[in-house]
């Protein structure tokens, strides 16, 4: 993905709001892709997020969840989280695309197109800084974490 397709994006995001790079007041984003609202694996990443984005901030990175669900749904689980950050929702994948995160995945037996697990952190010239592709949830947060304030 181009900069200039990552600094282009402009999607709706919980509370209203757009997330719109170039409106960024930090220096940082950490933009995390998961599958769906509402799932363990999602619970749990979004919360780990939720647990040290005082930290994020403090290293000078805005953290954004992204998936295809709806604001509807995206509101509600902000809400059950008690989520300090906005969560981006994707439903016509163009985040998604931009960032190349769509594979097809076995679901029982089936293939099905969806999300990689996938992290990015990008500075506000929307230049890619680090991404992680087929995260794996445990300590996942706490690496991006590290990675941020190395970078300080």
């Amino acid at each position: 993905m181009s900069s200039a397709t990552c600094a282009a994006l402009a999607l709706p995001t919980t509370n209203a709001g757009q997330f719109d790079l170039a409106a960024l007041t930090t220096p940082l984003a950490v933009i995390y892709f998961y599958p769906k609202d509402n799932t363990p694996g999602c619970t749990t990443e979004t919360a780990d997020f939720r647990d040290l984005h005082a930290q994020f901030l403090a290293a000078g990175a805005a953290v954004f969840g992204v998936s295809r669900d709806s604001l509807k749904s995206h509101e509600n689980f902000k809400a059950k989280l008690g989520l300090p950050f906005e969560l981006i929702s994707d439903p016509e994948e163009q985040a998604c695309e931009a960032f190349g995160v769509m594979k097809l995945k076995n679901m029982y037996g089936k293939q099905v197109r969806g999300i990689e697990r996938s992290t990015f952190v990008i500075n506000a010239s929307g230049e890619i800084l680090r991404e992680w592709r087929g995260v794996k949830v445990p300590n996942h947060a706490a690496e991006v974490l590290s990675f941020v304030q190395s970078l300080k």
